[in-house]
């Protein structure tokens, strides 16, 4: 078995604990996880209307297994109560090892959306809500649903979130229509957690929205339909449009306060944004291995593929792209270990730009260099890919990044211009003492 590529770079940063736990996770991921992956698919029934409603078994079996090699948790730093201690960084590299399989996450009780609610709740809730919601998801006995994205707005800019939640009496209100539910489909999902707007008139259009905790069986919630990503239902987890209406709950379950929903997002998604592009760096790994194994067994025009010269750049290209990617990744992670979000604003939407897309890249030359077999279930390269692609939309498109990223930059503009200005006036200050005639610029 391949070691974990772990950058000379940070090499001292990880713990020996953190090294030896990644050892576990490879040979876990890679000996029961990877196998199970086709079983998982296999068990889940074809019937609609038991789709999702039957979990297979092969994954209890999986997630029993993780928890007695400690494999348990691994996301949840030692900032809180319980967690495993670990660094952003050393999850970090684990994250890459969970992108190999799509079980091994949930295994570990390491998937999304659960752990950015459970990060939600152990930054911003309730004693009471950490009671009710946070130990059930840390005991992998619940999910949840992190209930977000509106059908009919650009949700890129959350401003626009339209769900509709009013207060009467010690009570609030839901009304309105979300889509692209992770989880919503899930019979286990008991909490979602809804971004809705609580304060249209409200001047600072950061204060308009807010969070609140809704158990999925609050009357006034259905959910309508679970939606394909490229023909793939992602079942038993579903992303689903749900409607709510009239759906009641008190007001003890708002997350930190009214208002400060942008304030508790935030929070959220710094550290689930490195996990997604972890995991993808894992699955351009996995394409790369494909792609090289397949090019060596298969010939064309009187020679092995993996000789052919555009193959050769292909596997070049890609080996430079995937490292290029976790380097980016690992300095984001330590930014954040050594400070926090905010600090590490442009190194994360670097990372959500370019991860997301290098790895659809990787998958797609691999699935090229398949041939037919690549776009069929006969591999894992064209669910993979499919999921990558999600990536690039999920937690904020590549655009919004990119206008963020440019937005920071652009801040920079007048002390760039007076640096520019100030060489610009020593030049021809040197010119003049040297007495040397300016050449004429065309």
């Amino acid at each position: 078995m391949e070691t974990i590529r772990i950058p000379s770079l940070i090499a001292d940063k990880i713990s020996p604990r953190a090294r030896e736990t990644l050892a576990v996770v490879k040979k876990f991921v890679e000996e029961d996880c990877v196998p199970a992956d086709e079983v998982f698919e296999a068990q889940l029934s074809w019937d609609p209307d038991k789709r999702f409603k039957n979990i297979p078994l092969i994954l209890e079996d999986l997630k029993a297994k993780a928890r007695k090699l400690g494999l348990w948790n691994l996301w949840l730093s030692k900032h809180y109560e319980g967690g495993a201690g670990f660094t952003n960084l050393e999850y970090g590299l684990m994250c890459e090892v969970l992108g190999r399989s799509l079980l091994s996450r949930e295994a570990m009780n390491c998937s999304a959306p659960d752990t950015g609610n459970m990060e939600v709740l152990a930054m911003y809730g309730t004693e009471e809500q950490k009671k009710q919601w946070l130990q059930p998801l840390l005991d992998g006995k619940i999910r949840s649903a992190y209930v977000m994205t509106e059908r009919f707005i650009a949700s890129s800019d959350a401003k626009n979130i339209e769900l509709d939640m009013r207060k009467e009496g010690n009570e609030y209100v839901l009304n309105g229509v979300k889509w692209w539910i992770s989880s919503a489909g899930d019979p286990r999902t008991k909490l979602m957690i809804v971004f809705c707007r609580s304060d249209a008139q409200n001047p600072n259009p950061l204060k308009r929205h807010s969070i609140v905790l809704v158990p999925r069986d609050s009357p006034g919630i259905t959910v309508k339909r679970a939606l394909t990503v490229f023909g793939y239902d992602d079942a038993p987890q579903g992303h689903c449009e749900v409607i709510f209406k009239n759906v009641r709950v008190p007001t003890s379950n708002i997350v930190l306060g009214e208002g400060r929903g942008f304030e508790v997002m935030q929070g959220r998604m710094g550290p689930g944004r490195l996990h997604h592009c972890m995991r993808a760096i894992g699955c351009a790994e996995r394409g790369l291995e494909y792609m090289i194994a397949r090019t060596h067994q298969r010939s064309a025009q009187g020679k092995k593929l993996a000789e052919q010269g555009v193959i050769q750049d292909w596997v070049a290209k890609s080996r430079i792209e995937i490292d290029a990617g976790r380097l980016l990744v690992c300095n984001a992670a330590d930014m954040i270990d050594r400070g926090n979000t905010k600090s590490a604003m442009v190194e994360l939407a670097i990372c959500k730009i370019y991860v997301p897309q290098m790895a659809c890249n990787v998958l797609d030359r691999a699935m090229q260099a398949h041939g037919g077999g690549g776009l069929c279930q006969d591999f894992p390269l064209a669910k993979t890919w499919a999921y990558l692609r999600t990536t690039r939309l999920a937690d904020g498109p590549d655009e919004a990044h990119a206008a963020q990223l440019a937005r920071i930059e652009n801040k920079r503009h007048k002390e760039l211009i007076d640096m520019i200005q100030t060489q610009e006036k020593k030049v021809e200050d040197l010119m003049k003492e040297y007495k040397v005639q300016i050449r004429a610029q065309l």
